[in-house]
């Protein structure tokens, strides 16, 4: 009874959520900086009865939206912030800003959070017509890109009477996020130096500049010692300037560290920090090291997945029409064959060892035709979110859904393009059809709740969580 009352409500109310879902594509904030975003998500909620707590945990553009009351509490969490740099023209198969160096919706996040509401409107119709009780709440969460918004959430307690949660995200194909990811931690380097004339008298200057290449050098060098897992990013955020007849006196270097397990992170940012330490001594500067951010590794939880997954094949696919797979047919001409080959490898990476042999079926389609298999894997997703931070706090399962044509990467352009077409709406739909049917099933049936409490108690007892964001950390926004 479940599923095709859920899909009745989705549909019914489908041109009300996709229209939301543009409208947060039409304002792309950043990192905790989603002030249009935040309230076109709240207020819908808040109109539709939900009771909104706004700026949690001590995030401006964080909320939560809860319905019902007692227990079980059921999380469904919602993301909404943009990229900087990827504005992209909508259902535009060609580079195209709509304003330069401008924001844009390179991850599908104006979808995924749209699905998240959705999800809760359709809970939320069905525990008033069959008086079912418990609470279903709505996390609005800032930051998920470079903020770990989820993070200082879970630091300040918002989640600690969560029961299970559930989330997704778009993809270029309909399956589980079954995989582990990586924990992460973000900082920055600054280097104080003297400036100094160049020419006439460089003998006194002391660069800055000078210390961020030599750390930067060092970080290479480190690449070689640590696990073959291990990932180390940088971004030069401050040259010192652009005159080279100027000894650079401020410099500064972003760095983000991945690893699968937060201790093996930590230990690689320590001697990160003793490379800079070194640049340091090596120029004579002065060095200031700024924790920016961090979050934990994914935890799956088997028994969750177990449910959702098969609300994921008995909601199936979406049907695409004629213009929809000739826009897809232009997007694909634009990608090259070495990102369909990762789009391949990531894919069959879900499905354990039946993914490779459902890959190669689907060989090159626009749209894949099958669900992904599903299988228990060790396998490791080569990224980071700040959802693995919610999954060492409560039971945690995620879906992907096809929200634009098979191959595309995420963070470009040609997702941008999609991400306001009714490509992405059908899979934004899909995704909330899942993760309603998947929280109704937690609320009216406790031995599958208990299973997942079960499962996740046990992981919890063999491994205790440890926040990665240190007290006193406060969430930054994004300069651009």
């Amino acid at each position: 009874m479940i599923a095709p009352f859920i899909a009745d409500y989705i549909t019914q109310h489908q041109a009300r959520f996709s229209a939301l879902s543009d409208a947060i594509w039409d304002v792309p904030e950043t990192r905790f900086d989603e002030t249009r975003s935040s309230a076109l998500l709240a207020d819908a909620l808040a109109e539709e009865g939900f009771e909104v707590a706004r700026g949690v945990g001590g995030l401006d553009t964080a909320f939560i939206a809860s319905f019902g009351s007692g227990r079980p509490v059921i999380a469904i969490l919602g993301e909404f912030d943009a990229l900087a740099g990827l504005s992209q023209k909508a259902a535009c198969a060609q580079p195209e800003a709509l304003v330069e160096n401008g924001n844009g919706h390179g991850c599908g996040h104006n979808l995924l959070g749209t699905a998240g509401l959705a999800a809760a409107f359709a809970v939320k119709a069905w525990m008033q017509a069959n008086s079912t009780g418990g609470t279903v709440r709505f996390y609005g969460c800032p930051g998920e890109e470079g903020g770990s918004g989820k993070t200082f959430m879970v630091r300040e307690g918002l989640f600690n009477d969560v029961e299970a949660a559930v989330t997704w995200h778009p993809e270029g194909f309909s399956g589980m996020f079954n995989l582990s990811t990586l924990a992460n931690i973000q900082a920055a380097f600054q280097f104080k130096g003297v400036a100094a004339h160049a020419a006439n008298s460089p003998h006194l200057g002391r660069s800055a500049l000078d210390a961020v290449t030599l750390m930067n050098t060092g970080a290479n060098f480190l690449r070689e010692h640590i696990v073959q897992e291990a990932r180390l990013h940088y971004a030069v955020t401050n040259s010192g300037g652009v005159s080279p007849n100027v000894v650079q006196a401020d410099a500064e270097v972003l760095y983000l560290i991945r690893a699968p397990e937060l201790p093996q992170a930590q230990a690689i940012y320590q001697r990160v920090i003793n490379i800079a330490r070194g640049a340091a001594l090596m120029t004579d500067t002065q060095l200031t090291v700024r924790f920016d951010k961090a979050c934990s590794n994914y935890r799956p939880n088997r028994a969750l997945e177990a449910v959702m997954v098969g609300f994921l094949h008995q909601f199936g696919l979406p049907d695409y029409s004629d213009a929809e797979r000739a826009f897809a047919a232009e997007i694909r001409a634009t990608l090259s064959e070495d990102d369909l080959r990762n789009a391949r490898l990531n894919a069959a990476r879900t499905g354990g060892e039946a993914g490779q042999a459902w890959i190669e079926k689907q060989c090159d389609k626009l749209f894949m035709d099958e669900v992904a298999p599903y299988q228990i894997t060790q396998a490791l997703l080569y990224g980071s979110t700040d959802v693995g931070d919610v999954s060492w706090m409560t039971p945690t399962a995620q879906c992907f859904a096809p929200c634009f044509t098979f191959g595309t990467p995420l963070h470009t352009w040609q997702l941008v393009a999609q991400g306001r077409t009714s490509i992405a709406h059908k899979g934004m739909l899909l995704a909330a059809k899942v993760m309603a049917a998947t929280t109704l099933t937690l609320l009216e049936n406790p031995e599958a709740l208990a299973s997942c409490r079960a499962e996740f108690d046990q992981a919890r007892q063999a491994q205790p969580y440890q926040c990665p964001i240190p007290e006193g950390i406060s969430p930054s926004k994004l300069a651009v």
